[in-house]
C-alpha cells in the first residue's frame, strides 16, 4: 500500500515591496528581490514543523520512500493510520491553540520590532487565513496499473527501484546508528539496539519489496536472540554487532550475504563470519549512500524485481 502525507504549516512570512522602504532608491527586479519579512514570531509556529517531523520519521521507519509518499506493507496499514491520528489530533490542539493566540501573537511581534512596525502591520493577515493554511492530512491507497498495455510503464519503473531505495535507507540508517551509538565505545548500553530494532521491523515488514530483505531480517533476529537482555553489550557480543552494523551500512555486501543466505548458508554462519578480526570491519565504507545522493538504477547490479502482484 501507499501512504501519502500532506501537511501544511503556515510560514508566517510576506514578500518584501519597495514601499515597504518609503521610497528608498533600490535595484530594480530584474537584478535583484528583496526577499520576505516576518509578519509574526517563528517560534510561535515551530510545534507544526515538529509534529510533521515525527510523522515522517514514523513513516520512514515503517515504509519506503515510494512516488510521493511511503510504500508501506499492508499488514502495517491500520496501525499507521492509528499513529497518524494521534499526530494529526495533536497538530489540530496546536491550531486552536496558535488561532485562539494570532491576534497577541502578532501585536507581541510588533512591539518587539517597533521601527519596522508599519512594514508588519501592512501585511497582518486575518486569522481565518491562518487557518486555511494549517493543515495535516494522509491519503492511503492501493496501485493498480491500466489494463492497456502503454508504450512506457512509468508505475513498472517506480516498483522496479524499490529494492535500491530501501537498501539506500537502511545503509544511511545504520550509519547514523554508528556515528551516534557505537563509534569509539567499548561497551552500549540496551538502548543502543532500539534503531537496529527499527531496522529489523521495517526490513520484515517491507521483505516483499526485495527477496534479500527477509534473510536479512532474520540474521539480525538471530543476532538479537544471542545477546542477554540486560546490562551493557560489551566484548564478543559488541563485536557481533559492530560487524551486523558494518554490514548493514554497505548496501552491496548485504545483498551478497542476502543471497548466500538464500542459497542455503546459515545466518549463524554469517553472523560468525562478521565476528572475525578484521581491521575494516567496522570503518566508514565509500558504499554509504549520501542523504542526497541519487542512487544509480544499475547500482546494485542485480534484476529487477518482477511486479509482485502489482500487475
Amino acid at each position: 500500500m501507499v501512504i501519502n502525507l500532506d501537511v501544511n504549516i503556515w510560514s508566517a512570512r510576506k514578500k518584501l515591496s519597495p514601499a515597504d522602504f518609503g521610497g528608498v532608491n533600490l535595484p530594480p527586479e530584474e537584478l535583484t528581490s528583496l526577499g520576505s519579512k516576518k509578519i509574526c514570531n517563528p517560534e510561535d509556529l515551530r510545534i507544526f514543523s515538529t509534529l510533521k517531523s515525527r510523522a515522517v520519521t514514523m513513516l520512514d521507519h515503517v515504509g519506503v520512500r515510494f512516488l510521493s509518499g511511503w510504500g508501506i506493507p499492508q499488514s502495517m496499514a491500520n496501525q499507521v493510520v492509528k499513529d497518524l491520528q494521534v499526530i494529526h489530533d495533536e497538530f489540530m490542539a496546536a491550531k486552536d491553540t496558535f488561532l485562539s493566540s494570532y491576534d497577541q501573537s502578532v501585536l507581541d511581534w510588533v512591539n518587539q520590532h517597533m521601527e519596522w512596525k508599519e512594514i508588519i502591520e501592512n501585511s497582518v493577515v486575518s486569522a481565518d487565513y491562518v487557518s486555511s493554511r494549517l493543515g495535516f492530512r494522509w491519503q492511503l491507497f492501493q496501485l493498480a496499473p491500466p489494463q492497456e498495455k502503454f508504450i512506457h510503464d512509468g508505475l513498472k519503473d517506480e516498483v522496479a527501484k524499490l529494492g535500491s531505495t530501501l537498501y539506500g535507507e537502511i545503509a544511511r540508517t545504520a550509519e547514523d546508528t554508528w556515528k551516534k551509538c557505537y563509534s569509539g565505545k567499548d561497551q552500549v548500553s540496551q538502548k543502543a539496539l532500539s534503531p537496529l530494532r527499527s531496522i529489523y521491523e521495517k526490513l520484515s515488514g517491507l521483505s516483499f519489496v526485495e527477496p534479500c530483505a527477509a534473510p536479512i531480517s532474520n540474521l539480525l533476529k538471530i543476532a538479537f536472540d544471542q545477546i542477554p537482555s540486560k546490562g551493557f553489550i560489551k566484548g564478543a557480543d559488541l563485536l557481533m554487532i559492530q560487524g551486523v552494523l558494518a554490514l548493514l551500512r554497505d548496501p552491496v555486501s548485504l545483498i551478497e550475504h542476502g543471497k548466500s543466505i538464500i542459497k542455503g548458508r546459515t545466518p549463524e554462519s554469517v553472523l560468525q563470519l562478521l565476528v572475525q578480526p578484521d581491521d575494516t570491519q567496522c570503518t566508514p565504507t565509500p558504499k554509504v549512500i549520501g542523504q542526497s545522493e541519487t542512487i544509480p538504477d544499475n547500482y546494485f547490479n542485480q534484476p529487477s524485481i518482477d511486479s509482485l502482484g502489482l500487475w
